[in-house]
């Protein structure tokens, strides 16, 4: 039995997950049940290789998830070479992925499925792991529109243990690591935030409060289901609100993560507004 975990393969919708895995069996059960799951949850599918082909990555996979073969011929299920989604010239071209992430989108839509799930073979970026975490940074932005879920699959045999630590720091969710949830608003701008925020996800925070940097205007950040924020994750939205307009950047927040801003003079530069407050 390959031990896998589960609850990272079952990803809701803005979930940016990072998974390391030790070996093919375990690359193979999680690639395996996440399809599974994608399937069950009537989304796209979309399934980018690096370690295998394509081909052979069908070859072994269709076997195993019942209606696999109608699925794909019905464009709900997409495998991909990452040298045909991520790379150009062999080297990492971050406007491909990100446009190729829309089109995947738009071919949900046309075949009926509105939202992606991605399994991404993260083993492209091995050669240079730093420029890798920085572009997983950088794509948090797309989650927050909650049309896509994706799984990065981290081989533990490939990157050295500094940077598999730097890549699920940029992540929000990985195994053993606080959760972490986002979404992007519109009226008004800004964000919000759920689940809990410590030193193992703050990297992928402060991605996610990059975007507000730019907004013009008023900007509310919702932390009204925050569970738990830590004093440095604290500081990161001090940090953003310092970057903006004094006064524009609000957080709507339960009493103990106010008790926390507090704590760190966030107060001097966001409008912390409590739950229940008139």
């Amino acid at each position: 039995m390959v031990h896998v975990a589960g609850s990272v393969l079952d990803p809701d919708l803005g979930d940016h997950v990072c998974l390391p895995f030790d070996g093919d069996r375990q690359r193979m059960a999680a690639t395996r049940l996440f399809t599974l799951n994608g399937l069950r949850r009537r989304t796209k599918v979309l399934i980018i290789t690096h370690a295998e082909t394509p081909e052979r990555t069908r070859g072994w996979l269709a076997p195993l998830v019942p209606g696999f073969d109608d699925a794909e011929a019905a464009g709900q299920v997409e495998i991909l070479a990452c040298a045909d989604a991520h790379l150009t010239g062999g080297a990492l071209d971050p406007d491909r992925v990100l446009h190729g992430l829309a089109d995947a989108h738009h071919r949900a839509r046309r075949h009926g499925q509105a939202v992606v799930y991605a399994l991404i073979d993260a083993s492209w970026g091995a050669r240079d792991a730093r420029a890798q975490a920085a572009f997983e940074a950088a794509a948090n932005e797309l989650f927050g529109e909650r049309w896509l879920a994706a799984v990065c699959q981290y081989d533990r045999g490939l990157f050295p243990l500094d940077a598999i630590e730097r890549a699920t720091a940029v992540h929000p969710i990985a195994p053993e690591q606080a959760l972490m949830r986002f979404a992007n608003t519109s009226s008004p701008p800004g964000l919000r935030v759920w689940g809990d925020l410590d030193l193992t996800n703050r990297p992928a925070f402060a991605s996610v409060l990059a975007r507000l940097e730019k907004e013009p205007g008023q900007v509310v950040i919702d932390a009204s289901q925050l569970g738990f924020i830590d004093a440095g994750s604290a500081q990161l939205l001090t940090f953003t609100a310092a970057a903006r307009p004094y006064g524009s950047t609000s957080v709507v927040c339960a009493e103990p993560v106010a008790r926390v801003l507090r704590l760190v003079r966030a107060d001097e530069f966001v409008v912390v507004r409590r739950v229940g407050d008139a």
